[in-house]
Order: structure tokens, then sequence, then C-alpha cells
């Protein structure tokens, strides 16, 4: 398995699944780091690339040089970079304009199983051994085989009905066809029911804890602690050592953060999204010093 963790954007797997898909999409491999840009359309702007979680430094010592080069790589157009390992001292130096403040991310460390429980939460850990002796069965698929699976049926009604935007179930079973084995779901069930189900996409060192719905039963029964600490399990077991739970929001979704820091996890702030227009550069370079922040 590749020693460097890559975020599922900056992931061949992803690679991949845009290919299958058609989607615009450029890859760079050079001694400092790798990279992946997709590009889009947009209003306004017109064609723009999109740098999603990178680029994943080889040589962190590195970024100054990388950041002078990104004029001449995007020859005029536009590029949304939602930085990862760059400061907003740096970024605002090098022309780029600030968008959307950082976002935090959970991230876990996977390893032995007696580690990994140690490290659980007390509140988490006892709900987890609730679960275990509720008499819930857990098993695995993969969405390759199973693209009708509820889970992704009650995942997309959710978005709707609360109004926010995750990846497409289209993305997702392409994901899935392109990458046989590394798009798997595990589902609780009572009785022969499903009460809760969790897909977990898995990326060289990296795997993504991608979407996970409880019915009321899994609620009351504490079905998702037992569901991710599966995903723990077997996922360590593969040889994955870190687990992205993706986004903290404390404000909007106090109870799903509290549930992913709840498992060990560690809040990593990210680097925000920032702007690169050749024309907005030099006005860019002048922002305060509390743009940068």
């Amino acid at each position: 398995m590749d020693d460097l963790p890559l975020p599922l954007p900056q992931s061949p797997e992803f690679a991949r699944t845009c290919a299958a898909l058609g989607l615009p999409h450029r890859c760079h491999d050079e001694d400092a780091a790798v990279w992946q840009i997709q590009s889009r359309r947009l209003p306004v702007l017109g064609q723009v690339d999109l740098l999603s979680r990178g680029p994943v430094w080889r040589d962190p010592s590195d970024t100054a040089g990388w950041l002078r080069g990104v004029g001449a790589m995007q020859r005029g157009r536009p590029l949304i970079l939602n930085a990862d390992g760059l400061s907003g001292t740096e970024l605002r130096a090098a022309g780029f304009w600030p968008l959307v403040t950082p976002v935090t991310l959970a991230m876990l460390r996977l390893g032995p199983e007696a580690a990994m429980r140690a490290a659980l939460r007390q509140k988490w850990r006892n709900r987890l051994n609730r679960a275990e002796q509720a008499g819930l069965k857990l098993d695995w698929s993969e969405l390759a085989g199973d693209r009708d699976h509820w889970l992704l049926q009650a995942e997309e009604a959710l978005q709707k009905h609360r109004g926010y935007r995750g990846w497409p179930p289209t993305l997702l079973r392409a994901f899935g066809a392109a990458n046989p084995g590394k798009a798997r779901i595990v589902t609780a069930r009572r009785n022969g029911h499903p009460v809760a189900a969790a897909l977990f996409l898995c990326h060289g060192a990296m795997a993504t804890y991608q979407i996970g719905q409880s019915l009321p039963e899994g609620r009351r029964l504490n079905a998702m602690n037992l569901v991710l600490w599966e995903g723990m399990r077997d996922l360590a077991a593969r040889g994955h050592s870190l687990l992205d739970l993706g986004t903290l929001n404390a404000d909007d979704a106090p109870g799903l953060a509290h549930f992913k820091l709840g498992t060990g996890a560690d809040a990593v702030v990210q680097g925000g999204t920032w702007l690169y227009h050749r024309a907005l550069a030099p006005v860019a370079r002048r922002l305060p010093k509390f743009f940068a922040a």
C-alpha cells in the first residue's frame, strides 16, 4: 500500500472515477508534491480549475517553489485551491484571494484494535458496549454489486431535506465501478432488517467515511457506533492507517461533530479556499494581513 497518505480528491482512485465519467481532470507528479486538478465551467469566471485537498507534499520545505510556479502552470486559467499545508501568509504573497475560511476535519489514526478502543471517549465507548449487546448483526457488501442500496437512497433524500450537498449517487456508483473492492458498505441489522449503514471509500493508505445513515431503531440501539467501529477495525486490518471522517461543524451539526470526535479523532484545521486569477494577483498581494489568517 502506498505510504504517502492521499486525501480522496488527490487519490488515483478519484482520478479513475473522473476518467470513467469523462470529467476534465489533470494529474501532476513532481519531486516535491503530487496534485490533481479538476476543471469545470462557472458563471462569470468561465473555465475554472479546482485543486482540492492538495498539493500533497513529499517535501514540505518547497511550498514556496510550487507557489511561484502557479501562474505559469495555469496559463491564465483561474484556480480555486482548497489549501492543505499552505499558510494564508504564503498564499496571499503568491497572489491568492481568500474566498472561504478554513474548515476543520476529523482525522482518525487507525492501528491495533486495543489501542483504538482505548482511544475512544468514554461515552462513545459506553454506547458501543450497549450496541454490541443489542443483538445486531453486521454484514459487508460492495457498492459496485449493490448500486441501489437503501443507504444511497436515504442519503439523497436527507440531502434534499436538509439542503446540503454531498457526493451525488452517480459519482459514488462510478467510484465503486472504477475501483472494485474499494467502495464498501457495512450494514447493521436487527431481526434481519437494516437499522444503520455506512459507506467507506478506500484510497491507498487512507480511507474516507463517505456517508452514514441510522434509522430510528438504529439510533435507539446506538447502531452507528457499532457500524463505525466495525469499519475502523476492518480498515485497520486491511492496512489503512488514516480514516477521514469529514468536516466538523459544531454550529450546525454539534451532535455529529461530537460523534466523530468520540472515536478519538483529531480535529485538523485546513487552509481555507483561495482563488488565483492573474488579473487579481497584484491586488491580492496587497490585501491587509488579517486576510491571511
